[in-house]
């Protein structure tokens, strides 16, 4: 694999996002490890790592709980306490200590969590009271998912202050920007699928209901950051989290053209399903329902990367395996050096084997 001449627009190219300039196109997809230390709290390690990899043009972080309720996953770092505050400006400082730029990905996993993750054993919450196929990841081992319970619409603006509080908290911790997670059947997905969503008040229904939400929590985070500094992250066709939409080109058009009336940093969407790899949207003709910055994500490698790039598909492209093993990642797709191979049996919980202990060049 070769790159693009340097005379054409590819990975290695600067990019401005709003007053924010990107050394490269080349970003770092948020990445759920399960290493945060008691609390909840960004340790040692995760600083090392993060640092790592500060040849990214961007770092988006792994996902971070926006409230104790938020949490889906042992070993998931929040943004929510202040011990999760100060944990994450070690993190960013040392980012920025390597001239690195880094957002933090805001996360709520709705109905994807169980009542022995939740404060007092309450029930997950969700759109509507859909139990999803599979089990929970919990201190206890796996656990069946439990049937949630269906937030009412009283109980929605106290999610989208919980956000802002979040991006608040985000700020206070030092990161450039931050991502909102409305994707891989997360909350904010379960409210956007007619799969996981069967309400029929204003957040249900038709998808200018089921956008409802996510549009409000875009608008409290620009509040809180300004213009350019906030992205969003979906995924039409993800199955991940027993999730699906009957129409998800119509569906995510719908969505992504909405978002162009915001000064949004970027769109960041997963293609196709992470799963099987198949592809059944037109995510060319999405790209280009979305006026802004598009990120694309699943598969690429740097052939791919440079392709998609050059014809206008994307303006940027994420990694997220390639980084897990190459922490230098930029660097080798410059120079054409072979790639370490990642080693999924380290992915998720441990320790820094598998996750600070990968070679640079």
């Amino acid at each position: 694999m070769t790159s693009v001449p340097n005379n054409k627009t590819n990975l290695f190219s600067p990019i401005l996002l709003g007053d924010l300039t990107l050394a490269n196109r080349i970003i770092m997809a948020p990445l759920t490890r399960n290493r945060a230390g008691e609390g909840n709290v960004p340790q040692d390690m995760n600083v090392d790592y993060y640092r790592q990899r500060a040849e990214a043009g961007l770092i988006i972080s792994e996902g971070s709980q926006i409230s104790a309720t938020g949490i889906g996953y042992p070993g998931t770092p929040g943004i929510h306490s202040k011990a999760q505050i100060d944990g994450w400006k070690r993190v960013t400082d040392a980012v920025h200590e390597q001239g690195g730029r880094i957002f933090i990905q805001l996360w709520h996993t709705g109905r994807i969590s169980h009542s022995s993750l939740q404060p007092n054993g309450i029930l997950p919450v969700a759109p509507s009271a859909l139990k999803a196929a599979g089990q929970a990841v919990t201190f206890q081992g796996f656990q069946d998912f439990e049937t949630p319970r269906a937030l009412n619409s009283d109980e929605l603006p106290g999610i989208v202050a919980d956000y802002a509080s979040a991006a608040q908290n985000a700020k206070t911790a030092g990161f450039d920007g931050v991502e909102i997670h409305a994707a891989n059947g997360y909350l904010l997905d379960q409210f956007l699928r007619d799969g996981t969503n069967q309400r029929e008040d204003n957040y249900g229904g038709n998808v200018i209901n089921r956008m409802r939400l996510l549009m409000e929590v875009v608008e409290t985070t620009i509040a809180v950051w300004g213009g350019h500094r906030v992205g969003v992250r979906l995924s039409p066709e993800n199955s991940f989290n027993d999730i699906r939409d009957s129409r998800p080109q119509r569906t995510f058009s719908a969505v992504a053209e909405k978002l162009s009336e915001y000064p949004l940093a970027y769109l960041h969407v997963l293609e196709g399903d992470m799963q099987s790899g198949e592809r059944q949207v037109d995510y060319a003709a999405l790209r280009h329902c979305f006026t802004g910055c598009y990120i694309a994500n699943n598969g690429y490698d740097l052939e791919r990367g440079n392709s998609v790039i050059e014809r206008g598909d994307a303006d940027m492209v994420a990694f997220g395996k390639l980084f897990i093993a190459n922490p230098d990642l930029p660097t080798r797709f410059a120079k054409n050096l072979p790639l370490n191979t990642p080693d999924p049996a380290t992915f998720y919980g441990g320790d820094q084997t598998g996750y600070t202990d990968y070679p640079k060049y």
